[in-house]
């Protein structure tokens, strides 16, 4: 028998993706407007954010393959944003 935390977690496991996705993409929100507003991506590693969009997207087809809407949503949002600091940090440098 789950214990009284399993239960809870099992009960609101889609919510708590949902939370952790709009908390953790949300933090991307701050550099692809910084870097729009100012047309620089200078402080932008060029290395870790073409990993990031690769590991990001593996995630997204991760959460396709598995149907899993809390994976899924999060990470095609990053995978917008991550992306476009990519772009603008090739762009701008």
């Amino acid at each position: 028998m789950p214990s009284s935390l399993e239960q809870f977690v099992l009960q609101f496991a889609d919510p708590i993706g949902y939370l952790a996705a709009i908390l953790t993409t949300s933090a991307f929100v701050p550099q692809a407007w910084l870097t729009w507003k100012t047309r620089s991506a200078h402080g932008v590693s060029l290395g870790m954010y073409s990993v990031f969009v690769a590991g990001v997207a593996l995630w997204l087809l991760y959460g396709i393959s598995l149907h899993a809407w809390p994976i899924i949503v999060a990470n095609a949002v990053t995978l917008s944003l991550a992306t476009f600091i990519l772009i603008m940090k090739i762009r701008f440098g």
